[in-house]
């Protein structure tokens, strides 16, 4: 086994959940009603959970104790070049509408994505797919219950359409795969490639917001995605956004003040 590659592969998936489990800690207190601040604060700590869990395996295939101190330097003290995070997990939002519709988006993915590693070849990541399968379930009935009411509104349907369009093109980046994928579908780690998830994707948005809203930027995006395939790595899970930075800042401001401090 190339451990090399299934640690960008999986530091990827890592990377992923650690982000949007801090997007989410954000909307706590500031949420639209209560019941919204509790749901995202148990979202946020399964995403962080997730996140801990996958960068421990990461420490293990180096054979590093994954103590709470090692994995506080993979999430928090690499430099931004080595990160491996998607531009949706990036993105930082002001607008509830938004983060709801990306809440919906990327834990629909994140099932499906997840849904690779359930026969995975290290039994340890097989153990934490079966885990996180239970959860992300309870997270796709969260955003699922929420838009069958709020795509029902009049007053509430164009604002959904909007936060949408203003993801669309980052969605398809969901799917690009990382340069180590190759190598851990070669040795069982994977079942496939993170873009073949690109059409179940584009169909469960459709079946979501279809007939709906508009749904013709997105699938616009994810149309010339789906032609620009090509399973081999792509240079968006290599580049930061202008978001990345900032949202870095606030997520190691503990850190920073307090360097011994432990996530």
């Amino acid at each position: 086994m190339n451990v090399s590659a299934v640690q960008e592969f999986l530091l990827a998936f890592a990377d992923d959940e650690h982000l949007m489990g801090q997007q989410h800690t954000e909307w706590i207190g500031v949420a639209p009603f209560l019941e919204e601040d509790l749901a995202f604060s148990s979202i946020a700590q399964d995403e962080l959970g997730h996140a801990a869990l996958l960068y421990g395996l990461v420490l293990e295939l180096d054979g590093i104790e994954p103590s709470d101190t090692a994995i506080d330097d993979l999430a928090f003290a690499r430099p931004g070049q080595e990160y491996r995070s998607c531009h949706l997990a990036e993105r930082t939002t002001s607008q509830w509408s938004e983060a709801l519709v990306r809440h919906w988006v990327y834990d629909t993915f994140e099932e499906l994505r997840w849904g690779l590693l359930s026969e995975s070849t290290l039994p340890a990541l097989a153990a934490v797919t079966t885990r996180a399968l239970r959860e992300e379930a309870f997270h796709r009935r969260h955003a699922d219950a929420l838009l069958d009411e709020l795509l029902q509104a009049p007053e509430a349907r164009p604002r959904i359409a909007e936060a949408l369009n203003r993801i669309a093109a980052l969605i398809p980046g969901l799917c690009e795969p990382t340069a180590g994928e190759v190598a851990a579908i070669a040795a069982g780690v994977a079942a496939d490639s993170t873009a073949g998830l690109l059409a179940p994707l584009t169909e469960a948005l459709g079946a979501r917001f279809g007939g709906h809203v508009d749904t013709g930027r997105v699938e616009a995006a994810l149309s010339e995605a789906g032609q620009k395939a090509t399973g081999q790595g792509s240079a968006g899970r290599t580049r930061r956004s202008k978001s990345f930075q900032p949202l870095m800042t606030r997520m190691r401001e503990v850190l920073d003040y307090d360097p011994s401090a432990v996530w």
